[in-house]
């Protein structure tokens, strides 16, 4: 990077936070370690009070409170989220917003009510197209005063495995998660997963609201209409072998065999390769994934062994998907900073 992070930049780093890389070594990453993003403020919400709405174009308006949620079917599932901004502080320029690395990512067993139930209860009509998701944190973007909403095609909601989440990893969903509701869509960026849900609409017509309209779209310069960001790319990250200088984070790591271990993931089809390179994506070795066949949008663990001996390395890993996307050595600019998931590059010196 060749300009210093901006005092705003570092107000939005200090409010969010990411997932430290070792921790890929969880399965099920620890609710105080899952990365986190909050637009606005975080709202506060009396449970007893909350309900959430089902409005627009559906042939039966209903409320839930939160008990009456939990009195429905229930489903649990292992998902992994990631920020459509990781990376954006790799690229060069840097677009200006949250500063993530590679850390803006973790996987949760998320407990809930299908979202397929409440709208089958609610019966939506022919004509729908968009189903509009609303939380109760409110602020200023764009000029616009305004509540986080975004939006789901209405095909794709009522088909969707997407989770209504009042449980995060067994305990009810932190507030700094989206309590007491959240909407969680596998495969899908963090961006789609609309915390503090209150009112789930349904639209005749394509949603137009900031968030899905001018914020999270794929564009070259702000004249440009652009393509929405959905659903996540593949990427792979490895944990750091040996032990880390505290301020570069550079590793050090002793001579002999090393089991480099790590994660991969992918929106569109579940990881079938992944492949470590020891000097900066040169030349590429094929790893073994311990995990195959998982359920789209979770993470599958890999390892690979590397005989390591002196010598200063960078090392790097990818990912391709059942779909054939694979990931890039270097990454495509974008004004945003979105779906930069170029290769991670970990410098390693290895000593005797």
């Amino acid at each position: 990077m060749t300009d210093n992070v901006s005092m705003t930049e570092l107000q939005l780093a200090t409010r969010n936070h990411g997932m430290p890389v070792e921790a890929l070594h969880y399965p099920i990453t620890p609710v105080g370690l899952h990365y986190l993003l909050i637009h606005y403020d975080i709202p506060v919400i009396d449970p007893a009070i909350w309900r959430l709405r089902l409005d627009g174009l559906v042939r039966k308006p209903i409320q839930y409170s939160l008990e009456e949620l939990r009195r429905l079917s229930s489903t649990t599932r292992a998902v992994t989220m990631e920020c459509a901004g990781n990376g954006r502080a790799l690229l060069e320029p840097r677009p200006a917003s949250q500063p993530w690395l590679l850390e803006a990512v973790g996987t949760g067993e998320w407990t809930g009510v299908p979202l397929a139930t409440v709208l089958s209860e609610a019966g939506v009509a022919y004509g729908a197209v968009d189903v509009v998701f609303t939380g109760a944190d409110r602020g200023i973007e764009g000029g616009t005063e305004q509540n986080y909403q975004r939006s789901l095609p209405a095909q794709q909601a009522m088909s969707t495995d997407a989770i209504l989440a009042y449980e995060l990893n067994g305990q009810p969903l932190p507030v700094q998660h989206g309590f007491p509701l959240r909407l969680v869509v596998p495969g899908w960026y963090g961006m789609t997963n609309v915390k503090w849900l209150n009112r789930i609409t349904v639209l005749s017509e394509q949603f137009t609201g900031y968030q899905n309209e001018v914020a999270y779209r794929f564009r070259q310069d702000a004249s440009e209409t652009g393509e929405p960001v959905s659903r996540m790319v593949p990427r792979s990250l490895l944990i750091p072998p040996g032990i880390p200088d505290f301020f570069s984070r550079v590793r050090t790591l002793r001579a002999g065999i090393c089991e480099v271990v790590g994660r991969a993931w992918s929106g569109f089809a579940p990881v079938v390769a992944i492949e470590v390179s020891v000097d900066g994506g040169r030349n590429w070795h094929e790893a073994e994934l311990d995990e195959s066949g998982t359920e789209l949008g979770r993470w599958q663990r890999w390892h690979f062994v590397w005989n390591a001996m002196p010598g200063t390395y960078q090392l790097c890993c990818r990912a391709t998907d059942g779909a054939g996307y694979r990931q890039p050595v270097t990454p495509e600019w974008n004004l945003g900073g979105y779906a930069n998931n170029a290769v991670q590059q970990v410098p390693v010196t290895v000593t005797e």
